[in-house]
């Protein structure tokens, strides 16, 4: 398989997230082209700011690998990766990471930051970006499109209801 297969996984899995109220973002680890572990966005409903699709998988490849050195492992995300999320993989040793659309507000792979490639820490990442990235960007888009169309409406009858 390759980078755009495992990116429409990951795609999927936003969907998930999407499903249960969360930010669509999705997350693939894997190893010899092999499935190690996929997550998607919780943070909201398990009430865990760290529950980013990320960290997720991470978790879940280190408990399945019996390693928390993720070496050779590449991790695939619908959108680029925020610092706590960046550093984490950089502990981690993932080898490379690939997302789908960048994040202009807290990326740190390359956007705002470059966590994952930072010459004074003891790992770095390759990154590639941009990987079926209007897929990625339109699904983000459309659901903050229809939260803020909610938040429209419901303030609307708020008004109506006076």
């Amino acid at each position: 398989m390759n980078d755009e297969t495992w990116m429409r996984h990951a795609i999927d899995l936003a969907a998930k997230a999407e499903a249960i109220g969360e930010v669509p973002v999705g997350a693939v680890l894997v190893k010899d082209n092999q499935l190690i572990a996929e997550g998607w966005n919780q943070m909201i409903s398990t009430q865990d700011p760290s529950a980013h699709a990320e960290m997720q998988a991470i978790r879940a490849g280190a408990k399945k690998l019996n390693n928390y050195r993720l070496t050779d492992c590449t991790l695939y995300i619908t959108l680029e990766p925020c610092s706590m999320c960046s550093g984490l993989m950089v502990h981690s040793r993932i080898k490379r990471v690939v997302f789908g659309t960048h994040d202009l507000k807290t990326g740190a792979a390359g956007s705002v930051l470059n966590i994952v490639q930072q010459v004074e820490f003891n790992h770095q990442l390759e990154v590639v970006s941009g990987v079926l990235a209007q897929q990625c960007s339109e699904q983000l888009s459309a659901f903050f499109r229809r939260r803020r169309a909610e938040i429209k409406a419901a303030r609307q009858q708020t008004l109506v209801g006076e």
